[in-house]
């Protein structure tokens, strides 16, 4: 007899345990489906912008022959100085 009882406490134990960690889970899915898709910030989409930018601009400075040359004559003009 005193088995049986044992038996059965242990058996309420687990099942208000096992229903509350299936609740607590539900819940915690029911949050993350509620919550705005995780991606890039704006102020991280403003800098990655700008950085792009700064990129284009170096790269049109390093493949512009013109360009080069009139960099190069105002550097040697700043040595000079």
């Amino acid at each position: 007899m005193p088995w049986s009882v044992a038996v059965m406490v242990m058996v309420i134990v687990m099942v208000v345990t096992i229903g509350k960690v299936s609740r607590e889970k539900w819940r915690a899915m029911a949050v993350q489906q509620s919550l705005p898709p995780q991606g890039p910030s704006a102020p991280a989409t403003d800098e990655i912008r700008q950085l792009k930018e700064r990129i284009a601009v170096l790269e049109h400075i390093i493949t512009d022959q013109h360009g080069r040359a009139d960099l190069d004559r105002q550097i040697e003009a700043l040595r000079d100085r």
